[in-house]
């Protein structure tokens, strides 16, 4: 078969021959009949080396003879398919018989020199159809050549993968075909650039048949296909197939944009995007490292800006190909999600990004970072990708929470220019149960920052407002943030305000205490930028929020936080209102009360304020004194306490009326606290806080037996397990005892308690316990009369050292970036975890063990009486008659500073008493 197809080939070529030496109509039908017995002979040609000089002989000789009307029917439907088989069928011989090349093997290295060779023979005979195609002076229609681009794209496909593959195909024989490789490579690339200037000069219009309008589209999908093979084959190759490939996508929009895989065209582009930017980054990293920033280009900086280039060219076509295609490619928001966080990680100040120079980061940032910004301006409108950004439950990598945030504040700043129906979008979050849930972008803007712990506590920076005439600082990522929110509070439609406020009430509620602050911020600048009658409105609301708070929730100190902040902006009448509603006369409104700076309010506000507070104060503890003292009622001089504490820290001057009155109650209350009963009853152990701070303000009018009452009493607690804010208010009072000289009369008493306290809370193993005693005592010894109490507290030469470490500035251990970071890290799980349990409901037990003891702390009046023994009924009695001694002492003491004398009575019964107590003592002697 094989030597008669030779023979009959030999016989044609005699024709040809033949043919072509007449001239005229004569040739022209010799030449078809002679071109009829080709393809015939063409398909039944078993041997590669016919096949090929039957094409070169079709391509070469009777192709420029073919009209364009009947190039299809008549030569490409016919042998290009072959000629694709015939390509196959030689790439699968190579893969076959590469394993035995070798230099030695001489035999095999021709023959794959010549398949290859043959591979580079077909190539030349399809750029010979495409020269001769492009010869015509009419575009041809796509129609009358379809074969050709399918067959070509074949074709370049498989050179270009074998090309690919090339050192792992021949593995470390590559050396043997190398140039036979280099030209096929050339002649495919050459054969590509051929064929697409061919196809631009093409036009489809809108009458164009489904056929024409399928093979376009599976023109671009080839495309495509040959792109995912070059995209690490050839810079110029892979970005030039790109280009024509969207450019064919956005000629023919209309025709094929129902018909295109636009989730594989995107997918593509943010596949290299990425891939050319982490070479960038890569090699911006190697320049760095090698320090190769001279004069010179060297050739790694020009890979680098040849890398950076494809970088931003794969990033303005995905653009593009977005905004072209968008309404397609809704689907596929969450894959431009996250190519927007993986970008945006890896530039400053993402804990994670590499610290590169200037110039590398700049182009860095012309590559990638700034078509960021119009990738999103595209994709606002859609709302798949604001279902994305703003689900309940995103799951994100540590590192992609920044850039989630950032994220968000852009979508902030570009809103200002969008449509009504984007910003209800964004606004509002989803409204209807069978929309997707999303949050409204405030609420995700708060919770996006509450999981940024660690770059909050480092904190990063990035680039402040821009003022004039002052240069451009940087800023803590808490005052970006701010600033951006208000901006756009500033600017929000009022449609949309009921959404914000709901959102700040939101964020001062959540557990975080910095995510809390910075709602507050927001919150006031509302208030501020608003009317008086809003700020009115929202104080009333939050005071109304504080007085239904439990002392236990943690939701009270952020509302107390923002009402302070709140009262600041009202205006004096408003102020007089909010008096009005919430009476400082009556017991249930001193919540409120205490979380307010009276240093905030008017004259008129203030004074009244103090007056009743002042008053309610002096009527608690004389019913508490009327009452018998009973431990049940001591919550009732705690709450007024706390609220006295405001006033007290709102006056610079001791002489003032309100100081006077609150002096003498202090006092009354010091000379009822019993060391024994403050170690028994948590509640007195409050009490003790709350007079051990009222005290450290009046320490300069306090008479020495109440410091030494005081210091009596904190003795008591240290060597026990108590509270830390006890023991923070203990240490103010001693601090503050610094201001004062100890009368020499009572220095016995006081300067040793004095420094034994010290001394105990400088060893203290709490490290917030510690920090504070070191601060107290360093403060106490700056201003202190007696010297000898700083020597005897530091007796210890382990206490010693710390102490003189601290005044030093001393620092023991430096810690590096990593470590902190590490440590950061882990400090962030507690915290998380924290916030979760309390979000949870879950009880405190501290507090809850509080609570229940002072439940109990008073018996019941109905209980039975508890039998107890002689010596605890002594000691009980003894108790109450020197409290109520201390009491009359203070009474009698204090009528200088009150002006009152005492009652003409008082000296026959206090007669009485001494004979009473005369009685008691013999009767005790006797028995």
């Amino acid at each position: 078969m094989i030597s008669g197809n030779r023979i009959h080939l030999r016989s044609i070529l005699s024709l040809i021959m033949k043919v072509f030496s007449v001239s005229g109509v004569a040739c022209a039908k010799k030449l078809k009949s002679a071109f009829g017995h080709l393809p015939s002979l063409y398909d039944h040609s078993e041997s590669w080396d016919d096949h090929i000089r039957i094409l070169k002989i079709i391509t070469d000789m009777f192709l420029p003879h073919i009209g364009l009307s009947e190039l299809e029917d008549e030569c490409f439907s016919k042998i290009l398919p072959k000629a694709v088989m015939m390509f196959e069928s030689m790439m699968k011989e190579i893969m076959a018989q590469v394993g035995g090349l070798s230099s030695q093997n001489t035999e095999l290295c021709a023959l794959l020199r010549n398949i290859l060779q043959s591979m580079m023979q077909i190539i030349d005979a399809l750029s010979a159809c495409v020269r001769h195609v492009g010869t015509f002076e009419e575009t041809p229609d796509l129609v009358a050549i379809r074969s050709l681009p399918a067959c070509i794209l074949k074709v370049l496909r498989d050179t270009f993968q074998h090309c690919k593959e090339s050192e792992v195909v021949y593995c470390g024989r590559l050396s043997l075909v190398a140039d036979l490789l280099q030209g096929l490579f050339k002649d495919a690339y050459s054969l590509q650039k051929a064929l697409l200037e061919l196809l631009d000069r093409i036009s489809l219009d809108s009458s164009a048949s489904e056929e024409e309008v399928s093979d376009i589209v599976r023109v671009i999908h080839s495309l495509l296909d040959i792109c995912s093979v070059i995209c690490n084959l050839d810079m110029a190759l892979h970005a030039n197939t790109w280009k024509f490939l969207i450019k064919q996508s956005l000629k023919y929009q209309s025709l094929v944009e129902e018909h295109l895989h636009h989730g594989d065209i995107s997918n593509s582009l943010c596949n290299n995007l990425l891939v050319s930017f982490h070479n960038s980054v890569e090699l911006a990293e190697q320049i760095k490292h090698a320090d190769l920033q001279g004069g010179t280009q060297s050739p790694e900086q020009k890979l680098f800006q040849r890398t950076a280039k494809m970088c931003r060219f794969f990033a303005n076509t995905l653009v593009h190909y977005i905004k072209e295609f968008k309404f397609f490619l809704t689907k596929y928001c969450s894959c431009f999600h996250q190519l927007y966080l993986q970008i945006i990680s890896k530039f400053p100040p993402s804990l994670c990004a590499p610290k590169l120079p200037l110039t590398l980061s700049e182009e860095l940032n012309m590559a990638a970072l700034v078509p960021m910004d119009a990738l999103l301006s595209q994709l606002l409108p859609l709302r798949r990708f604001a279902e994305v950004v703003l689900q309940h439950e995103l799951r994100l990598s540590l590192e992609h929470e920044l850039p989630q945030c950032l994220l968000l504040m852009n979508v902030l700043s570009q809103l200002a220019s969008q449509p009504e129906e984007v910003l209800q979008l964004w606004y509002t979050g989803s409204q209807f149960s069978e929309e997707t849930p999303r949050l409204p972008l405030y609420q995700a803007v708060f919770t996006s920052f509450r999981r940024c712990y660690t770059e909050r506590k480092v904190p990063v920076l990035l680039p402040g407002v821009m003022m004039n005439g002052q240069a451009q600082v940087q800023v803590t990522f808490h005052h970006h943030i701010c600033v951006q929110l208000c901006a756009n509070v500033a600017a929000l439609p009022p449609v949309y305000f009921p959404v914000l406020e709901r959102c700040l009430a939101d964020a001062v509620l959540q557990a975080d205490t910095q995510t809390a602050v910075l709602a507050t911020d927001v919150w006031c600048f509302t208030a501020r930028y608003g009317t008086a009658e809003l700020c009115l409105h929202h104080v009333l609301l939050i005071a109304k929020l504080v007085k239904s708070c439990t002392t236990e929730c943690y939701q009270l100190s952020h509302l107390g936080m923002l009402l302070r902040r709140m009262v600041f902006l009202m205006t004096p009448n408003h102020q007089m209102e909010l008096v009005k509603c919430f009476l400082p006369c009556e017991m249930e409104n001193l919540p409120v009360w205490r979380h307010v700076l009276l240093r905030a309010l008017s004259y008129d506000a203030r004074h009244r304020v103090e007056m009743d507070i002042v008053a309610l104060s002096q009527k608690a503890l004389t019913d508490w004194q009327n009452g018998g003292y009973k431990l049940g009622q001591v919550d009732k001089v705690n709450v007024v306490l706390l609220s006295l504490l405001v006033v007290v820290r709102g006056h610079s001057s001791p002489e003032e009326q309100c100081m006077l009155s609150a002096l003498r109650i202090v006092t009354q209350l010091w000379l009822r606290m019993s060391p024994d009963q403050v170690q028994t009853h948590p509640v007195l152990q409050y009490t003790l806080q709350l007079l051990l701070s009222l005290s450290s303000i009046f320490v300069k009018n306090i008479e020495p037996q109440v410091i030494c009452q005081a210091l009596s009493c904190v003795d008591a607690l240290v060597s026990q397990k108590c509270a830390d804010q006890l023991l923070l208010a203990a240490l103010e009072f001693l601090s503050s005892l610094g201001t004062i000289f100890v009368p020499p009369d009572s220095q016995s008493q006081i300067l040793p308690r004095l420094t034994s306290l010290f001394r105990a809370l400088l060893a203290n193993r709490s490290w917030l316990l510690h920090q504070h005693a070191l601060e107290a005592f360093s403060h106490f010894a700056e201003i202190t009369n007696h010297e000898e109490v700083i020597s005897q507290s530091l007796s210890v030469e382990e206490t010693k050292t710390k102490v003189v470490n601290y005044l030093s500035k001393t620092v023991n251990i430096q810690e590096n970036v990593e470590s902190r970071l590490k440590r950061l890290k882990l400090e962030t799980q507690i915290i998380v975890q924290h916030n979760e349990r309390l979000e949870n409901n879950t009880v405190n037990v501290s507090n809850r063990l509080a609570a229940e003891a002072s439940a109990d702390s008073e018996p019941y009046p109905k209980r039975a009486r508890q039998e107890t023994n002689a010596e605890e009924e002594y000691s009980r009695y003894i108790q109450t008659a020197v409290s109520a001694l201390k009491a009359l002492q203070a009474l009698t003491e204090g009528k200088s500073i009150t002006a009152k004398p005492s009652p003409q009575w008082l000296e026959s019964r206090l007669q009485e008493l001494q004979t009473l107590i005369t009685h008691i003592r013999a009767s005790s002697q006797t028995t």
